[in-house]
């Protein structure tokens, strides 16, 4: 069933952007679903439809949201062996193997980790997000192997895109990269856009983009002929965008092995 949320802006909360206003006083609802239903064309300011999430409110204005009734999903199960690490009435944390995507997509609607949840018990899902992607909270790559956390209801929805909003939530990842990284330990903080050369990819930038923060540390070095070959890094993300860890090695110039999409020759 539709849902509105009708607010008047407040003397304290003005110069606030309309999503954080929004998920400040309507903490049901994650800034991370305001801001999609925003770029849905679901909001009105003072009767008019606004569609950028970073629009600044002032004292009296008229706040109007609509939360449109989740669409059923109408995906084909896939008969996978899931590997489930945890599961209780509210989430599953599976256990995703490198080489299956996370949802439907491009090139790939029936093979996915969404089609397996759907043979597993399609009745506990979450249905607040994207028809294609009901329980998934967030995704990591292809060809990336982990930890993820599966959705079985809104309400824990809601609660988890928050937490991973807040990155209150501690996302760490090891790898194996290509030679030494120096220095061993540190931080990466640059910007990341979208490659101009390919828009597939994402690319360092030095002008434009958003920020991307990558701790890492060096865990083991391996060398041949005393000649470090191999690293294993374990990265701890402050910041979850695109490809970020896979972007931040390619600029160090010590690509992840088996990373075939970046390659050192890719130019900001």
């Amino acid at each position: 069933m539709e849902k509105k949320i009708n607010l008047i802006v407040r003397k304290e909360d003005e110069n606030l952007r309309v999503d954080i206003f929004i998920s400040k006083n309507k903490k049901d609802i994650s800034r991370t679903r305001v801001k999609n239903l925003i770029l849905r064309k679901k909001l009105k300011l003072n009767n008019k439809i606004i569609i950028d999430p970073s629009k600044k409110i002032f004292e009296g204005d008229n706040v109007n949201l609509i939360i449109p009734e989740p669409k059923k999903t109408s995906l084909k199960p896939y008969k996978f062996k899931l590997d489930i690490v945890y599961e209780d009435k509210d989430l599953i944390i599976l256990n995703k193997p490198a080489g299956i995507i996370m949802h439907p997509g491009a090139g790939n609607f029936d093979n996915t980790i969404v089609n397996a949840l759907m043979h597993y018990n399609k009745d506990t899902l979450s249905n607040i997000g994207d028809e294609l992607r009901p329980g998934i909270v967030h995704r990591i790559d292809k060809n990336t192997s982990g930890l993820i956390i599966i959705a079985k209801n809104n309400f824990t929805h809601e609660h988890l895109s928050t937490q991973f909003s807040n990155h209150s939530i501690n996302r760490v990842y090891n790898l194996l990269i290509w030679g030494k990284i120096r220095p061993a330990n540190g931080k990466i903080e640059t910007l990341i856009s979208r490659s101009s050369k390919n828009r597939q990819m994402m690319q360092v930038s030095s002008t434009s983009g958003k920020k991307a923060i990558t701790n890492y540390k060096t865990l083991e070095v391996f060398e041949s002929n005393n000649i470090p070959t191999l690293s294993l890094l374990e990265c701890k993300l402050e910041t979850g965008r695109t490809h970020q860890i896979r972007v931040h090695m390619n600029h160090l110039g010590n690509n992840i092995v088996g990373d075939d999409k970046y390659k050192k020759n890719l130019k900001n």
